[in-house]
């Protein structure tokens, strides 16, 4: 009986976690003015003023040298 509990605990943490992740947005850059960037994003209607987003820059191909 433990087991059957401990498992729908652990069930329910899990969708509960799944719920949470962000929703992904793709944006571009249209200027930026010191601190202020302004973008154009598809699927804008998933974030509202004053939320926390985080922005990924692309990574620079640049060549890995070795030794």
């Amino acid at each position: 009986m433990k087991k059957a509990i401990v498992s729908v605990i652990l069930v329910l943490t899990f969708a509960v976690s799944t719920v949470a992740i962000a929703a992904k947005v793709k944006c571009t850059v249209d200027s930026v003015e010191g601190d202020k960037v302004t973008m154009t994003c598809k699927k804008a209607d998933k974030v509202k003023a004053g939320d926390k987003v985080k922005v990924m820059l692309p990574k620079s191909g640049g060549a890995i040298e070795g030794c």
